[in-house]
């Protein structure tokens, strides 16, 4: 027991991001089970820590990846830090801890005097599991960095976040600005290559190495023992993360594509909706609502630029990086669906075509509440800044 009390004061005094996210101030610190969920890297670990160092009372942070929960049950854990009058516990990786739904219900149930923050896997779905916690835990998804984010934490910039509709209003303005306090051209092509996980901090040089080490973590460590995916599923499913890094946005051929893998119609079309969940590619639809994994995505991008240039490495397509950016920053507070005129429809209103400096108003003429995000410096009418869009968050 004394050793997981050092292991807790060893990691918050180890915590070194000062940064808070702006995920920080949207959460509801006040409820009794909080689920931050979200892909590995994205910052879910600082962000229970940084609550724990700001708590009136007494608090300790566990990760249930630890040897310690290989043979005892978290119950019992919890019951003696409970004696010993701690009420805060920060509990890490529940993912990875057999009972998690269980326990943590259990918990929750006969403690009403407790504060529980748990982490998880971005797949990890509260209605499952041995107990259904839908109506008793909040739950967060936690996205990387944004472009706004990123400057904050690597430059110490603090501009506000922005509406998507004071940027179709006053983008001209707003850009100028803006613009006042960092290099749109280095700043910007730094952030789709490695900005979006926040630990580019500790070292830029070894960044893709961890990413690729992430993202082989998340097939194996997260997707595959919630699934219990057997070892052609699992090759099935790092030869279909190739194919769309290299061909990004992806338009599937579900039926050349699932002979291409050797597997049925079905099992591709679920092994795109598990890589959607976990964070590593995201599938733009023409609707989001009761949509099931059998239908057919009209596109497939890669979740974030970062992941584009991990794997197309010198050569990244730049058509790939501005729309993967958009569809990413935008879609974290929107619905973004596909677009008949253009490449997306926002909360099904707005019509955003994504393009270089040269692109035309042709394309979505005569169309309502029809816009270009471009890669430019400043805009303006309708040809509006695409990074901007990296302050939505």
């Amino acid at each position: 027991m004394q050793s997981l009390i050092q292991k807790s004061d060893r990691k918050l005094k180890q915590l070194n991001f000062k940064h808070r996210r702006s995920s920080f101030s949207e959460i509801d610190w006040n409820d009794r089970l909080i689920l931050l969920l979200g892909h590995r890297g994205t910052g879910k670990t600082s962000l229970l820590l940084q609550h724990l160092k700001s708590i009136n009372g007494k608090g300790i942070y566990l990760s249930l990846d630890d040897f310690v929960f290989e043979d005892q049950r978290l119950i019992v854990i919890f019951e003696k830090l409970y004696q010993q009058g701690y009420r805060h516990f920060y509990l890490d990786e529940v993912h990875r801890y057999q009972y998690w739904s269980k326990d943590l219900k259990q918990l929750y149930d006969d403690y009403n005097d407790v504060k529980l923050i748990a982490t998880g896997s971005s797949i990890l779905d509260i209605n499952k599991g041995n107990a259904d916690l839908s109506r008793r835990a909040v739950s967060y998804q936690i996205q990387g960095l944004s472009f706004r984010e990123y400057l904050f934490i690597e430059k110490d910039v603090v501009l506000p976040p922005l509406s998507i509709h004071q940027i179709i209003e006053d983008h001209h303005r707003i850009s100028s600005d803006y613009l006042d306090h960092f290099s749109w051209e280095k700043d910007f092509r730094n952030y789709l290559e490695y900005g979006y996980y926040p630990f580019f901090k500790e070292n830029k040089k070894t960044y893709f190495i961890k990413l690729e080490k992430t993202a082989q973590l998340v097939i194996e460590s997260d997707i595959v023992p919630f699934e219990g995916l057997n070892y052609k599923s699992i090759h099935s499913l790092k030869k279909l993360l190739f194919v769309i890094s290299q061909s990004v946005p992806f338009i599937p051929n579900i039926s050349k594509l699932a002979i291409t893998l050797d597997i049925s119609r079905n099992s591709l079309l679920k092994l795109l909706d598990l890589l959607d969940q976990a964070k590593l590619v995201k599938l733009l639809r023409a609707d989001t609502k009761g949509v099931s994994y059998l239908q057919k995505p009209e596109k497939v991008y890669l979740e974030n630029t970062n992941l584009i240039h991990l794997f197309a490495q010198d050569q990244p397509n730049i058509g790939s990086l501005r729309e993967s950016f958009y569809y990413n920053q935008v879609s974290y507070k929107h619905k973004v669906t596909s677009s008949k005129y253009a490449d997306f429809m926002v909360d099904g209103k707005y019509t955003f075509e994504i393009g270089g400096a040269n692109k035309s108003l042709k394309q979505i003429q005569g169309v309502p509440e029809s816009f270009l995000a471009l890669d430019i410096k400043t805009g303006q009418n309708k040809n509006i800044p695409l990074w901007l869009f990296g302050f939505l968050y």
